[in-house]
């Protein structure tokens, strides 16, 4: 199991990153409406680009030129899933100094420890504002946030590699298994988010540009067939695509790793020791969308099986940082399924540890369009 790392979670554009770079911190969690009991699963990302380049009005780029804001982005899966995106200049964003994670873009705040805000678009201004990617639709939030289960990716995002800017993309995962308290409004409707009900989950990425392919499956609502009873001390993490170093992309690679009861299962390849390797696969099925992984080291092998409702999914809208929108068909969704098969191995012999059912999983996968400056 790690250790919170809460110097990984601050903000990191200085140097080179702060012309041509971003920042966010990411949250999903699961609340029930207020009277009817229905559940809905919501994200709330709080996001920086290009803070050098600050003005007084969000800078939104493109054809060449770099944009510059911070942006709030919320919204909801299931059937009316939905993204609304807030937009502030950066002289209008506060950032506190030092390790402890606190940010201000308007009334919209986050710490590590709680977040409120809101964010209202009307269908006017979404129509008339291509540039906001952006749904139309309200919500308001506000909650706290208690960090049980950390996952730290090793030395890929280790001061030294942060400091030669090493890596295209970082990221780091302090809340693999987080419980949310508060509420948040939707157009209006108020559902309330209860610690352990809300299977929730905190991380950030931070870099240059974003990698392709893109993949993220994460969930903390994990029940052992073994047993029959819910393993609250648990949670899973699978992410990665093709990472860069120095500017040379590696193969596709991921890390994964499964919290399991106070024992932890890494499957990590900048962790040569450990002899790891993941497979994934990714196929849009008629109405889901579904992944395979299989993790392995010398010791364990881990078997990941998930699908998610297609139309319960959104397609995540982002801009890099020099200007280009080249992730537009990364799907993205809150209310996956799926089962975990857990293996002890010696060599090729596999014995059973636990088969383990998973629900409100966090999943996405994307690829860009066709090769831009930064490859593909």
């Amino acid at each position: 199991m790690f250790a919170a790392a809460p110097d990984r979670n601050r903000y990191m554009l200085s140097g080179p990153l702060a012309h041509e770079g971003y920042d966010w911190w990411w949250h999903n969690f699961t609340a029930r409406h207020e009277t009817t009991g229905e559940e809905k699963a919501f994200f709330i990302e709080y996001f920086v680009c290009n803070p050098a380049l600050a003005a007084d009005k969000a800078l939104f780029g493109g054809d060449g030129t770099r944009p510059s804001y911070g942006m709030v982005k919320v919204g909801c899966w299931g059937p009316d899933a939905r993204q609304l995106h807030s937009f502030f200049g950066m002289k209008q964003v506060d950032i506190a100094p030092g390790d402890a994670l606190s940010i201000r873009m308007g009334h919209n705040v986050v710490t590590e420890t709680a977040m409120s805000g809101s964010c209202r678009i009307s269908l006017q201004e979404a129509a008339a504002h291509p540039e906001w990617m952006s749904d139309a639709g309200s919500m308001r939030w506000q909650l706290s946030i208690d960090k049980q289960i950390h996952y730290s990716v090793g030395y890929g995002a280790s001061a030294p590699a942060r400091t030669l800017n090493l890596f295209e993309m970082y990221w780091h995962a302090e809340g693999i298994k987080t419980q949310y308290t508060g509420w948040v409004e939707l157009d209006g409707e108020r559902y309330i988010v209860t610690p352990e009900t809300s299977f929730g989950y905190a991380d950030k990425n931070w870099g240059g540009n974003f990698t392709s392919p893109w993949l993220w499956i994460a969930s903390c609502d994990l029940v052992s067939k073994a047993t029959g009873k819910r393993l609250d001390n648990s949670a899973l993490e699978i992410g990665g695509g093709r990472p860069k170093v120095l500017g040379v992309a590696l193969d596709k690679r991921l890390l994964a790793y499964l919290a399991y009861e106070g024992t932890g299962y890494d499957f990590n390849f900048s962790k040569p020791w450990q002899g790891s390797s993941v497979t994934f696969g990714f196929t849009e099925d008629g109405a889901q969308n579904r992944w395979s992984v299989i993790a392995k080291n010398r010791a364990t092998q881990m078997e990941v099986d998930l699908a998610c409702p297609r139309d319960e999914m959104l397609l995540m809208r982002y801009q890099s940082p020099d200007g280009a929108r080249r992730h537009n068909r990364l799907w993205n969704g809150g209310t996956g399924t799926g089962e975990i098969r857990l293996f002890s191995r010696k060599g090729n012999d596999l014995a059973p540890i636990d088969t383990i059912t998973m629900a409100h999983v966090g999943c996405e996968y994307g690829e860009y369009d066709a090769p831009g400056p930064y490859g593909s």
